[in-house]
């Protein structure tokens, strides 16, 4: 069984691997479901991941249809994290009608290996997770993270149950969306999964003495005396529960 934690970070990557997750996926922007960080952040990754970095590769949040201007930007993403020492990528791309994108993948495929290629969870915006999955499959992607076209993996574990059997051993089905300590066992037991992705985070209070509460740079209310980082003990006790 294998615990891929999507942190958003350097420490949280290393949070991760302390606590026991096998792979990471590195992302910024984790409100808008993650997008692709910066080379800095991937660099210092590279430095505290033995093994197991998956960059985000994601111009921005929103639906995954994305522009030339923002095909181009994906294209020089990946190429920037494999010469930063990037494992894998993860990557999606839909046509208008709800159907991968099979002609701009196999573009970012081709220039993504020999690093790792998982395809988020863009698959669980297709209008067909059977059809979609033969298509990733007909890529060579490698892994697809998927809440089977739920809210959550727990809700979608049938749909899940049923990729899991349709791929057979040809691309593996990772169940993500929802998954914590109190229901990652019966999300495995449900769907037959040897892939689980998690997100595991706790809030760390700023080192700061003066502090002005009226003002935030973000989202009104939102404070800026704190910010999250993954839970190193929460994925040791997902890994334990496996």
């Amino acid at each position: 069984m294998t615990v891929e934690a999507c942190v958003n970070s350097a420490f949280s990557a290393a949070e991760a691997m302390a606590g026991g997750a096998r792979r990471v996926e590195l992302c910024e922007n984790l409100a808008d479901g993650g997008t692709t960080p910066g080379p800095g952040t991937i660099s210092l990754a590279r430095k505290v991941v033995g093994k197991g970095l998956f960059v985000m590769i994601r111009p921005r949040g929103g639906d995954f249809l994305y522009t030339d201007e923002e095909f181009e930007i994906m294209r020089h993403d990946i190429l920037a994290a494999r010469e930063l020492g990037a494992d894998g990528v993860v990557f999606g791309i839909l046509e208008p009608g709800g159907r991968i994108d099979t002609e701009r993948m196999r573009e970012l495929v081709a220039l993504a290996r020999p690093m790792g290629i998982t395809c988020h969870r863009a698959f669980d915006m297709t209008e067909d997770p059977l059809r979609a999955l033969e298509d990733l499959i007909r890529l060579g992607i490698d892994r697809v993270l998927t809440s089977g076209h739920a809210p959550t993996a727990l809700a979608g574990a049938i749909t899940l149950r049923r990729l899991v059997e349709a791929a057979s051993g040809r691309i593996t089905v990772m169940p993500g969306g929802g998954i914590k300590e109190h229901n990652i066992a019966e999300v495995a037991r449900l769907t037959g999964a040897s892939e689980f992705h998690v997100r595991l985070e706790k809030k760390v209070s700023s080192r700061m003495d003066f502090r002005r509460q009226e003002v935030s740079m973000g989202t009104q209310g939102q404070s800026e005396y704190e910010h999250t980082v993954t839970d190193r003990e929460r994925i040791r006790q997902v890994v334990s529960l496996l």
